[in-house]
């Protein structure tokens, strides 16, 4: 393996600028990603692939049956792989519509957690695949150890309030 460059780091603003997941069935996977989770429909390459975005966006998702359809589902146990994907929603009222929708669907959470610097929901998508939806709190507002360094946590995220908090005004 080549020895990592000491002069260079990536450049601010670098980022994940999507995920391309291999799944089992399209219209399923359609159903979770476009229909619970809200993203939008871009573009459609008949049965075998789809790119959803949020706000006219490209794609933020591709979901693809290529060499997966009708396969088995993404995570085996004691094997490498992607342990899950994060979707970064803007504003914890954004977060908490979303996991209402979720919760009033039926839908299986597997966990969720307060880090300081953000909260986050864990769910499985219909392939086994790991989501974590989250929202970032203001930098300002993250916890700081004595040298000033991040210091995150892991703490019991109240739930309910979350949802809550994502109720639309009657």
């Amino acid at each position: 393996m080549a020895e990592p460059l000491a002069d260079y780091t990536a450049p601010v603003g670098a980022k994940v600028g999507h995920v391309h997941l291999q799944v089992t069935d399209l219209d399923r996977s359609l159903a979770f990603y476009q229909g619970l989770l809200g993203f939008e429909l871009q573009q459609r390459y008949g049965e075998q692939a789809a790119f959803l975005g949020a706000g006219g966006y490209h794609h933020h998702i591709g979901l693809n049956t290529w060499n997966s359809l009708n396969g088995a589902p993404a995570r085996t146990q004691g094997a490498a792989g992607l342990y899950h994907a994060a979707l970064l929603y803007p504003t914890r009222t954004d977060l908490g519509r979303v996991v209402g929708r979720l919760v009033a669907a039926g839908y299986p959470l597997r966990g969720s957690a307060d880090h300081g610097v953000s909260e986050a929901v864990y769910l499985n998508d219909p392939d086994g695949n790991g989501l974590e939806l989250y929202w970032d709190r203001p930098r300002a507002e993250w916890p700081r150890d004595a040298a000033g360094g991040i210091a995150m946590y892991t703490q019991p995220l109240d739930l309910g309030a979350l949802v809550v908090a994502g109720e639309m005004p009657s």
